[in-house]
């Protein structure tokens, strides 16, 4: 009964994990390195895609941009697309989006936060660790601005 009951409960499984592109830049080599007294000012942009591979798995891809500015100069560039396969078990389909927009992200994030803060240091700055991301509040605000944009047309 047991069994029967853990097989019936909601179930996200991340088969594999993998680094789908990435690119690192630092345009401003080497002199960017000489005037490394200011802290750079870090922007970041996230952004999440979704794809039915064959019936309940996925192809969740987390999308990553980095951009570094020390002053008025390029420190460096960063767009990392970390993308995971996952399967979802015995989830309804009103709660598979954000399931997909959600979770798996949250579950690929550590992963792609460490292979930033790896290119930044092997690409001669101190690892960059990336604050940790809110996928729920990301999550709302895209659901509000498609309810927006669906109410301006």
């Amino acid at each position: 009964m047991a069994d029967e009951q853990q097989q019936q409960q909601p179930q996200i499984i991340l088969n594999v994990q993998y680094i789908k592109d990435l690119s690192f830049e630092v345009p401003n080599a080497p002199q960017i390195y000489i005037q490394q007294d200011a802290k750079p000012q870090i922007a970041v942009n996230v952004d999440i895609d979704a794809a039915r591979l064959d019936g309940n798995v996925f192809q969740v891809v987390l999308k990553l941009e980095v951009d570094a500015k020390a002053g008025e100069d390029q420190a460096f560039l960063v767009e990392l697309a970390y993308g995971g396969v996952a399967v979802l078990n015995n989830i309804p389909e009103e709660h598979m989006q954000p399931a997909l927009l959600i979770e798996v992200p949250r579950l690929l994030f550590p992963f792609a936060r460490r292979v930033i803060a790896d290119v930044t240091r092997d690409g001669g700055f101190p690892p960059l660790l990336l604050d940790p991301i809110d996928f729920v509040r990301l999550y709302q605000q895209n659901q509000q601005m498609i309810q927006t944009e669906g109410q301006a047309d």
